[in-house]
Parts: C-alpha cells; sequence; structure tokens
C-alpha cells in the first residue's frame, strides 16, 4: 500500500508495476528525484508537516538542529532523546559512552548521583531545542525501584563491565524509573518500546552491525513489570508514558485495562509489523472496548522513508474511520461523535500525548 501509494500520488506512475513497466517505474523515479521538487524541505511543505522529530542519542551534538533553527526554514523538527547509548550494558562501548556523557556536561559520571545528573542536564539541552519527548528502547518492559545504595552499587558494576545478565536487565529497568522521575520534573514525555528480540540474525549482525534487521518480536509482561515504576508515578496526571508493543496478545489482557487505569498511561499505534491495515484493525478491536479512544494517542509513525509518511497516514486514517463506520452502523455510536472522534485521531490526540 505504501508502495502504491507513493508512486501513484508522488511520482504519478498509473500502469502497474511488471516487468514490463519496470524501467519505466526506474527511470521516472530517477528522473523526478533529480528535480527540486523532491528535496527534502520541498516535499516536508508538499506532505503538509507540521512537525517532524528526529531519535537522537545523549552524546548527539544537535548541531543539525542548531542549524536548522539559525536557518531561514521555519519547519518544526524536533530531537528525541534516545538515551540506550549510555542506560543499556549490552550497547557496545556504553562506559566509554557514560565517560563522554560526563566530558560533555562536566559531570562526574564515574557516581551514580553525578551520572543522573549528567543525564538530566542533557535532557535540558534537548529541551532547549525543542525536544518533547523520550524514546526507550529496551527488550522488556521491566522497572524497578531500588534504594540508593543498591542502586549505587549496581551502576558500578556496570560501568566496571562486571554485571551479569539479571544485573543487565535490573539495571535497564531502574533506569525506567529514573526516566519516568525525570519527565516528572522536566515534562518530557516517555515513550517505551519493548518487546523486541534485536539483532536475531547473527551472522548480519556480524558482518554489518547493529539494528539492521532480523528484529523478532518477543511476549512482554507489563501487568508484573510496569509495576514498580507505576507505583511510584501511575498517579501522577502530569506524567504521560506511552506504551507501544510488539506483543499483540497483550493489547486486551494488559494493556487496554493499565491505560484505562492509570493516569499517566497512554498506547501508542500498532508499531512495525502490525503497522498494517490488519494490524491497526486489530489494535482498535482489542483496546477500544476497556481503553476508550482517548487513552490512545492518535497515529505517529516511526518510518524511515520519507517518501511513505503520507501514505502511513492515509492508511491509519482509513482504517479508523472504517471501525468508527462500523460503530455508527451498528448505533453504538453517534454520526457526529463519531467525526469527532475521527479529527481527534488524525490529529487532536498526537499534539496533545506530545504536547506539541
Amino acid at each position: 500500500m505504501w508502495l502504491d501509494f507513493s508512486f501513484q500520488e508522488l511520482f504519478g506512475l498509473e500502469r502497474r508495476l511488471s516487468d514490463s513497466t519496470a524501467d519505466l517505474y526506474f527511470d521516472t523515479i530517477s528522473e523526478k528525484l533529480r528535480t527540486p521538487e523532491f528535496l527534502p524541505r520541498t516535499l516536508y511543505d508538499r506532505f503538509n508537516l507540521e512537525v517532524l522529530a528526529t531519535t537522537d542519542s545523549p552524546l548527539d551534538s544537535l548541531a543539525d538542529h542548531k542549524a536548522i533553527r539559525e536557518s531561514d526554514w521555519k519547519a518544526k523538527v524536533l530531537p528525541t532523546f534516545r538515551p540506550d547509548p549510555v542506560v543499556d550494558p549490552e550497547f557496545a562501548g556504553l562506559a566509554e559512552n557514560i565517560a563522554k556523557l560526563g566530558e560533555n556536561t562536566r559531570e562526574d559520571t564515574s557516581t551514580w548521583v553525578g551520572y543522573l545528573n549528567a543525564l538530566r542536564k542533557t535532557r535540558l539541552r534537548f529541551r532547549e531545542l525543542g525536544c518533547t519527548a523520550t524514546d526507550h528502547g529496551h527488550p522488556t518492559a521491566r522497572t524497578a525501584n531500588l534504594p540508593a545504595p543498591e542502586a549505587t552499587e549496581l551502576f558500578r558494576r556496570v560501568i566496571a563491565g562486571e554485571p551479569d545478565a539479571h544485573q543487565q536487565e535490573l539495571f535497564r529497568a531502574q533506569m525506567l524509573t529514573e526516566m519516568a522521575r525525570m519527565s516528572l520534573d522536566d515534562g518530557l514525555v516517555m515513550q517505551i518500546h519493548p518487546g523486541s528480540a534485536r539483532n536475531h540474525n547473527r551472522k548480519l549482525y556480524e558482518q554489518y552491525g547493529r539494528d539492521l534487521g532480523a528484529d523478532i518480536p518477543t511476549p512482554t509482561n507489563y501487568v508484573d513489570a510496569l509495576r514498580p515504576l507505576l507505583d511510584q508515578f501511575g498517579n501522577e496526571s502530569n506524567l504521560t508514558i506511552i506504551l507501544f508493543t510488539l506483543d499483540e496478545s497483550a493489547y486486551s489482557r494488559e494493556l487496554a485495562p493499565l491505560a484505562g487505569h492509570y493516569p499517566c498511561l497512554r498506547l501508542g499505534p500498532p508499531w512495525w509489523f502490525h503497522d498494517s491495515p490488519e494490524g491497526m484493525m486489530r489494535f482498535r478491536e482489542l483496546v477500544t472496548e476497556t481503553a476508550g479512544f482517548y487513552n490512545t494517542v492518535g497515529f505517529n509513525d516511526d518510518t524511515r522513508a520519507f517518501l511513505s509518511i503520507p501514505a502511513r497516514h492515509d492508511t491509519a486514517r482509513r482504517i479508523d474511520c472504517a471501525f468508527l463506520a462500523k460503530l455508527v452502523a451498528e448505533h453504538r455510536l453517534v454520526e457526529d461523535e463519531a467525526l469527532q472522534v475521527a479529527q481527534d485521531l488524525t490529529y487532536n490526540l498526537v499534539k496533545k500525548a506530545y504536547r506539541l
């Protein structure tokens, strides 16, 4: 659907792609990509985008964001704080990354207190360039709330390269709770993307490096895993935590009840493998009865393919409207209410959730 939409709407290709039209497609696309109409800034305006967010390491200088702000281009391109390189013990070079974080912030990141202060300062630097959200790609949704002496000792083991698998997971769990604490202070919206066994293909990983494919969904426990964090902050109405999942079996059993109950929780749209017509419809069918529409955040996509942005949003809107039309046809929703919900799912909820 994304390809067909892009071929027709962006490149004007109306003949079906086949072996006999392959050269036509290749030549047409190659030619048009060389024109001013396909420069990224022109496409940004053509797509009628209001906000585009990047995902950035705490070690990133954000020089590109500064350059955009200082230019005459008035687009809203915002950084997103993705702390994995300095919070995940399995991330290659973690200790060196934490030391670099200390240099950048002039904090002693060999200590637990200095490390947390460095993260707070970095989040502030991101906020000054328009950042409104953080993003956490942990293997699980586990959280923890350790006493300060235990957290200090765990941190010492991590930067010394000594943690076993249990301690690695415990440290990630503790850092989710620490990030929630920081979000309550600085207002950044928290996104959690658990449940992916990343780099599953060992040969691919060894030849090309991390995060280049072979990411496989895994079962995810949210009820028990999030409890330490929710015990601390679950009732905070000023905190927003958006949960994404690759585990569809958790939609109605865990995620919808949690989001329906805790003021701080919202459900992100279907992600990755489920970012598809059938996946989107299953999401609406499984979460709406319990969580409602307004404990979700509408649709935001995480594409790396710029030209797919209009297609993905078009697909999401059609699926949501089809779901709403069914409710109207069954007299479970009044038509004028469905029209308002459609607008909220398309536009208003995502702006509210991400504080844009």
